[in-house]
């Protein structure tokens, strides 16, 4: 089954990276998932100031505003998609994942299967 780590940061440090874990850690853990054959994808995403949100309103019409600028120390950091064959195993992913240190979250969520 299919399950997306979400993968939420706490804090960063004076070079942006999370606090608790080190590049290093990173890569080691990408080689794991990678070398485990259950990584389906994975993205990191750009920094939040990058992002644009985009609304439609009930008339149809489109909002589009840079941000969003969340009002909390966590925000969304990048995903892993991976193919596991439970909710356990993926739980025990997630907790080897360097953004579960230092403050930080991974969201665990099962991928909808809609049989296409």
């Amino acid at each position: 089954m299919k399950y997306m780590l979400l993968i939420n940061a706490a804090t960063t440090d004076e070079s942006g990276g999370a606090a608790g874990c080190e590049v290093e850690d990173w890569m080691a853990y990408d080689k794991e998932v990678r070398d485990a054959g259950i990584q389906v994808s994975s993205e990191s995403l750009a920094d939040l100031v990058t992002a644009t949100e985009v609304r439609v309103g009930a008339d149809g019409r489109r909002t589009v505003t840079d941000g969003p600028y969340a009002e909390t120390r966590e925000i969304l950091g990048g995903f892993y998609v991976v193919d596991v064959p439970d909710l356990d195993v993926a739980l025990d992913w997630a907790a080897r994942c360097p953004g579960a240190r230092g403050g930080g979250s991974v969201v665990v969520r099962p991928v909808a299967d809609f049989g296409l």
